[in-house]
């Protein structure tokens, strides 16, 4: 089994960074946080999981190459929220910084958990992946499809 640490300070594969906190028990700060990269023969995956903007993701992109695609947190932003949370921008940004192929804005479309309108985040999102050439995936909630770069949902929100 491999050993989980700092990232690139591990003999075995560390889990990929990410920038969030812990809460999610009575106490704070007692588990880690990170991004996952999922990755067969044909086909590399990255889940960016929750996570501010930071070098993490350029360090990302050199350490594993390119991904064919990339599910970038989308939502649940606002200012006071920049260590933790992208804003939409911001995601475009950091699935390019890990070299993806194409992307699928998440963390957005189910419970609105911040201040900005509920469609806001895939409102930014798209025009500012269309300006960055980064083909995308919007599919309607629990939509199944292929990840096949050439044939990615396009569903109007």
């Amino acid at each position: 089994m491999a050993r989980i640490g700092r990232f690139g300070q591990s003999q075995a594969d560390p889990a990929p960074p990410g920038r969030h906190f812990s809460g999610r028990s009575l106490q704070r700060a007692q588990t880690l946080w990170g991004s996952y990269v999922i990755q067969s023969p044909d086909f590399k995956l990255f889940f960016n999981g929750d996570s501010g903007y930071g070098k993490h993701h350029a360090e990302i992109g050199k350490r594993y190459g390119s991904f064919d695609f990339a599910l970038m947190e989308n939502g649940a932003y606002n200012k006071d929220w920049a260590q933790i949370h992208m804003q939409p921008e911001q995601s475009v940004q950091a699935a390019l910084d890990v070299g993806a192929k194409a992307a699928m804005p998440i963390h957005w479309a189910k419970f609105d958990l911040s201040f900005h309108p509920w469609k806001e985040p895939i409102e930014r999102f798209v025009p500012a992946a269309a300006a960055k050439n980064l083909p995308l995936a919007t599919p309607k909630i629990g939509q199944v499809f292929h990840l096949d770069i050439n044939a990615l949902p396009q569903e109007k929100w």
